[in-house]
């Protein structure tokens, strides 16, 4: 019996919530053979027991029938994250969802849409409940970058079950509208919609919701920071220097907002040669690490161009899942184990809290208007250095 009968058998082993085996995920390793005994070590990126023992239920199996009777199997598996609640006080309209992380860019056109599918992929693998909100009104892409801008949400009663595709539950307002239809909301609508997709949206009892928000810091923000308290924010930017000055803005927002800010993500950081894997810079790397600096956060990924991200998001087959080996899929990995981290320390130190953005002013007024609606308002205090303005809008 060679290694080679064993990883042909154990390729019938399915890693649980996906279509891949754990022989194409590069998961086994260290097979040692002797006569009718074998050991191997499966190295997993879960740290479910559920998902432990049903590998080692259905990789023992496999191996029995080649007739091994002395099967020896170390399933290894990153510590279990201690379970904490994700919010001290304030607002929660969606309370089944232990985690929410706000991807937020400056600026469109930087890869936020692809960052956010490739991190909620890259969480599912590693065994976290996940799901992703297309939050993008005017450019909900997600559906297409997922691979199933062809379906239709079931609806339950008056509310909705959202598709599910890479083991991430997925919603979006391209899957609710015709392709092609253009929005022209105001603000109030765009507000409404957010806070619908969070509260008539079937989500399961998830581990983190991933928000692939609108570019810039208006309504959609602080809507959203309001309704459910933000266990993390994420700025995606690219290297070049316009685009870095808005994201001095998205860092701005999560500070102002209290959002506990989890990193940057540089994309476009150099370009991967498809034929020869050389990288080379091209639009300029490590120009986050400054800006990262100055607003006391960390740069958690640098992206690289390579053809194959943009093939995926055509496609709707992400790179993360489908090329788990290439530099692009290991980068989203570690930003994703790097963003559960940071998860983990937020929710251990209570930080997750939106109590102090919620609005104060009465219903119907704008928080920062002015003229005859500030007039029915709280008389407002001069904004010194932390202090609130007064209107209760989140400001500081």
């Amino acid at each position: 019996m060679t290694q080679e009968n064993v990883l042909e058998a154990l390729k019938n082993v399915t890693y649980p919530g996906f279509t891949k085996d754990i022989v194409t995920f590069g998961f086994v390793k260290d097979i040692l053979i002797d006569g009718d005994t074998i050991g191997l070590t499966i190295d997993i990126t879960s740290s479910a027991d559920e998902v432990k023992a049903q590998l080692r239920l259905e990789a023992t199996n496999e191996l029995n029938k080649l007739g091994f009777k002395d099967v020896n199997i170390n399933i290894t598996a990153p510590e279990a994250p201690k379970q904490m609640s994700n919010s001290v006080s304030g607002k929660n309209i969606a309370p089944h969802v232990k985690n929410f992380v706000m991807v937020s860019s400056g600026k469109g056109g930087v890869g936020k849409s692809t960052t956010s599918v490739n991190l909620a992929v890259a969480m599912a693998m590693q065994g976290k409940k996940v799901g992703l909100l297309d939050a993008d009104i005017y450019g909900p892409n997600i559906p297409r970058m997922m691979g199933v801008e062809d379906q239709k949400p079931e609806i339950q009663g008056n509310k909705a079950v959202p598709l599910k595709a890479y083991g991430v539950e997925i919603m979006s307002m391209g899957l609710l509208m015709e392709p092609g239809t253009s929005l022209i909301w105001r603000g109030s609508m765009i507000m409404k919609a957010i806070e619908q997709f969070l509260r008539d949206i079937l989500w399961s009892e998830l581990d983190v919701l991933v928000i692939d928000m609108p570019p810039g810091t208006g309504d959609a923000q602080l809507s959203l920071a309001q309704a459910v308290p933000i266990t993390a924010g994420i700025t995606v930017t690219t290297p070049q220097e316009v685009s870095l000055d808005d994201s001095r803005r998205s860092l701005d927002m999560f500070q102002k907002l209290h959002i506990p800010t989890a990193g940057i993500i540089e994309n476009m950081s150099g370009f991967i040669c498809p034929s020869c894997d050389t990288e080379s810079d091209i639009f300029g790397m490590g120009t986050t690490e400054p800006v990262a600096k100055e607003y006391d956060t960390n740069v958690i990924a640098r992206i690289p161009i390579e053809p194959a991200i943009r093939v995926g998001g055509d496609t709707g087959m992400p790179v993360t899942y489908h090329q788990p080996d290439s530099e692009t899929a290991k980068r989203y990995q570690e930003a994703a184990s790097n963003l559960l981290a940071f998860i983990d320390k937020v929710n251990a130190e209570g930080l997750a809290d939106n109590s102090s953005v919620q609005p104060t002013t009465p219903p119907g007024v704008s928080a920062c208007s002015t003229g005859a609606g500030a007039a029915s308002a709280p008389a407002e205090k001069k904004s010194d250095g932390d202090e609130s303005c007064g209107t209760g809008c989140g400001c500081h």
